[in-house]
């Protein structure tokens, strides 16, 4: 079993999903866990688990800045703020692309360069960045601006790999398929404006899963742990894939 006694972990997105199940499971695991997420509606629950919460918005660069500032280290970071659009190429608006990179992209910039230097004098720790399947790892239909910005994590994450390896931080980025959410329930319901059917709809999903079902956040936040841990500590500069065998 994980034991991350003693860790302090952040965890941006926190408020459902895969990040909901990450700062659960880690306070689970015996660590400080700080969520948190741009409102405080799906954080609640959470503060009755033994998290500490905050509400923060990762692309503000002012208040991330603020935020780590008044925090002691974090032993590790954990990325998981993100939007998906859904729709082609010529489906995008301006405002639609740069959404994309500000949440998904941009966010995880502003918190690493808030939070490495005290990581860094700390000692180092783990830093994991929510990537995705659809990224520069296998193309997906109506998902060009969400698969550019996650191709941007990757690339991201194995730079900071890199540069941070001599001061003992590990950076990796994980690349879930399709994972049952709040997220996933959303672009069901913009598919199912398309088809004209919500079960047709979350059919298109499952369907094109070579196992048949969908992943569950418990899944994802478990290899996350892992990750956090010092059982994780030979792993860095990774694209970890979990996708129930989509690409093999």
């Amino acid at each position: 079993m994980i034991d991350l006694a003693g860790k302090r972990i952040f965890v941006s997105g926190a408020g459902a999903g895969m990040g909901a199940a990450v700062a659960l499971l880690s306070a689970r695991a015996r660590a400080q866990v700080l969520a948190t997420d741009k409102s405080d509606e799906g954080l609640l629950p959470l503060n009755k688990t033994g998290c500490a919460v905050a509400v923060l918005d990762v692309t503000d660069q002012d208040s991330v800045t603020r935020f780590f500032a008044s925090q002691q280290p974090f032993d590790g970071i954990v990325n998981m703020a993100g939007w998906v659009h859904h729709g082609r190429l010529t489906d995008l608006s301006d405002e639609d692309w740069q959404r994309s990179f500000q949440i998904n992209v941009e966010s995880m910039f502003y918190v690493l360069r808030a939070a490495l230097p005290k990581m860094i004098l700390a000692g180092g720790g783990s830093v994991v960045n929510m990537a995705s399947l659809a990224s520069s790892v296998k193309g997906f239909a109506y998902r060009a601006a969400y698969s550019a910005s996650k191709a941007a994590v990757i690339g991201l994450t194995k730079s900071v790999a890199v540069d941070y390896m001599a001061d003992n931080v590990r950076t990796n980025a994980i690349c879930p398929g399709t994972i049952e959410s709040a997220s996933l329930k959303k672009r069901i319901a913009s598919l199912a404006e398309e088809l004209g059917d919500e079960s047709k709809a979350r059919a298109w999903f499952v369907d094109r899963q070579p196992m048949k079902r969908l992943g569950q956040p418990d899944e994802i936040a478990k290899l996350i742990l892992y990750l956090l841990s010092d059982d994780g500590a030979y792993a860095t500069g990774q694209s970890f894939i979990i996708d129930g065998g989509t690409t093999a």
